[in-house]
């Protein structure tokens, strides 16, 4: 395929788009690649859809060869499906929602698990059906709170998501691993270095979840990796939970007088001056920090709960939001602690929440009224004593006892995982990174199957409920930590298997023969297979041509100008900028020669 740049729809921009953050959404929308359409929602251009293009065929490929068969279901789709899986309520407002002319709920997917199920449910009904896996590659939609990055985090966004089929848990495993492997694969030949992490499933449900992350600065999900091997989103981590402690010899708890101690640093500072320990000074470990959040939950009740960690630690608030999905977490307002006057801004403790409050009372279900749920970090433990809020202004209890003074609704992993924190495993101490989220399987079990009903006649003649599996490849989202990996300061720098073109072809000069020899190669190595763009723009400068060559980054550039003199052109490796000069007369030769041995690079 050759394309002229006379013609070829594309414009370049020599400044960086005022709402851009990241490297790969300056560059994309720079060199032409897409444009921004409305906050999280981009158009394709020729070339960025060339590039996404060749990542689905690479996609497509994988998932053929383990006998994954392609489907395509629409994106609007009705409401009743997700209503009965729950996932109506569930998503919340990242869910688009509308109604039709008839007043019929419907939605646009964010995913089809529901779609997969029933058309499953409706063509197959034996044991002698399955395994089956069925995919598609398809544009989704999630109304996000705050788009960012470009394609990283978008409103629409294209994905391929796979659906297994399996009678039992044993072959639901092997189509899982089939899967698993079939991912590595995919980022190994894009040459997209990647950790797999264990994750949360969130409104996607299901037991084991796997993550695939690039590592990258600007990635949006923090993840760990210990000497040991052991790799977890920070979400995920499982906090190691110390022994109980023998509390015998701690003094009963006493309150205490601390005026504007409203902060732990004040608390400890102040600790320290008025009420000094004999045995070390005090320590902001040694406090009880109190979070208080209000949660929405897909019914849309609203819910006051406290959160208790130790005070020297902050609070990861992606870490608490996935813990207590599918609710909404926001930090609680004074409109929300209107109806708790025993809250006490700054000075709360536990003692005024969960079992320990004397508004606590019980249904006939066992389900706790009167006082707001207390949920402890995991090191809050039986026998540990704290410095806890008095429930008073200006007034902190000290010696506050777990299990003897205060007792909690549960536990919960909302504080922030720090470097150095051992491995749940005990692998090792944790090293902290970031990266961008491009792949997640989940092993989703009967969860929709239970749901929707799919069931199929097993080797016994009995209905068994079918188990799933999920798998993801964020699409749209590859291309972007492809460009965060691959450019430089001039712009983007393509490895040969996702670029749009081949080949760069310039004519840096003036006069015929330029153009002619220019065009002539071009098109010889076109017609040898490679795809090339060929800039023939008469009145454009050399300058101006080199910078775009530069922008756009294909992985070869052809320079025919001055040493055609001389009988040669100039061959460049715009990935290592390295170049070299060829004969005029051997250059097409050559030139294929050089990007068939490239052809499914990932450099």
């Amino acid at each position: 395929m050759l394309k002229y740049m006379t013609n070829y729809f594309v414009r370049t921009l020599r400044e960086d788009p005022a709402d851009a953050e990241v490297a790969s959404h300056k560059l994309l929308v720079r060199a032409g690649y897409i444009r921004r359409t409305a906050p999280g929602i981009y158009s394709w251009l020729p070339l960025g859809l060339a590039v996404l293009k060749r990542v689905e065929r690479i996609v497509r490929e994988e998932m053929d060869a383990i006998g994954c068969q392609e489907v395509h279901f629409p994106a609007l789709l009705p409401a009743e499906p997700y209503q009965k899986t729950n996932r109506w309520e569930e998503y919340g407002p990242t869910l688009f929602t509308l109604k039709d002319r008839k007043q019929a709920d419907y939605l646009l997917a964010p995913t089809h698990e529901e779609m997969f199920t029933l058309l499953v449910k409706d063509m197959y009904s034996s044991y002698k059906d399955l395994p089956l896996a069925l995919y598609q590659i398809q544009t989704k939609y999630r109304d996000e709170a705050r788009p960012r990055a470009g394609l990283i985090r978008g409103r629409e966004f294209v994905m391929k998501d796979a659906y297994s089929f399996d009678i039992d848990d044993e072959g639901l495993d092997r189509s899982y691993e089939l899967q698993r492997q079939a991912y590595q694969r995919i980022f190994e030949r894009l040459g997209l270095p990647y950790v797999i992490c264990e994750a949360m499933s969130g409104a996607m449900g299901g037991s084991r979840s796997e993550e695939f992350l690039h590592p990258c600065a600007i990635g949006e999900d923090t993840f760990v990796r210990s000497p040991g091997g052991y790799t977890a989103n920070a979400e995920a981590v499982v906090t190691p939970a110390p022994e109980p402690v023998d509390a015998t010899d701690v003094p009963a708890s006493e309150l205490r007088y601390t005026p504007d101690a409203g902060t732990i640093a004040d608390l400890v500072a102040l600790s320290n001056e008025k009420y000094p320990r004999e045995d070390r000074p005090w320590e902001a470990a040694d406090t009880l920090k109190s979070f208080v959040v209000t949660l929405t939950h897909p019914d849309g009740e609203k819910e006051v709960v406290n959160i208790g960690i130790p005070g020297d630690r902050d609070v990861d608030m992606k870490r608490l939001e996935a813990a207590l999905a599918p609710a909404e977490v926001e930090i609680a307002t004074e409109d929300d602690l209107a109806d708790h006057p025993e809250l006490v801004p700054g000075f709360l403790g536990p003692q005024a929440c969960g079992p320990n409050s004397d508004q606590r009372t019980y249904d006939e279900e066992g389900n706790p009224h009167g006082s707001i749920r207390l949920l402890l970090d995991p090191r809050i433990v039986d026998g540990t004593a704290w410095i806890a809020g008095g429930n008073k202004q200006d007034h902190h209890v000290y010696n506050l006892v777990m299990g003897r003074d205060f007792t909690a609704d549960g536990t919960i992993e909302a504080a922030e995982i720090r470097e150095g924190d051992p491995a749940p495993d005990g692998s090792g101490p944790l090293e902290l990174a970031r990266g961008i989220e491009i792949g997640h399987i989940f092993q989703l079990g009967r969860k929709y199957a239970q749901a929707l009903d799919l069931k199929v006649l097993d080797q016994n003649g009995k209905t068994q409920v079918v188990t799933m599996g999920s798998y993801g490849v964020g699409v749209s989202r590859v291309l972007a930590a492809m460009a965060e990996s691959h450019h430089d300061d001039k712009g983007l720098s393509w490895p040969m298997i996702v670029a749009p073109f081949h080949l760069h072809v310039i004519a840096a000069g003036k006069g015929d023969e330029i153009y002619s020899t220019a065009n002539r190669i071009a098109q010889a190595v076109s017609d040898a297979g490679f795809d090339v763009l060929y800039d023939d723009r008469p009145k454009v400068s050399a300058g101006v041509k080199f910078a775009d060559t530069e922008l756009l980054g294909m992985p070869y550039v052809l320079v025919v100008g001055r040493g055609l003199r001389d009988g040669v052109v100039e061959l460049r490796d715009r990935r290592n900028g390295t170049s070299h000069d060829l004969p005029v007369d051997k250059a097409i030769e050559e030139i294929a020669t050089i990007l068939e041995a490239n052809r499914e690079s990932n450099q």
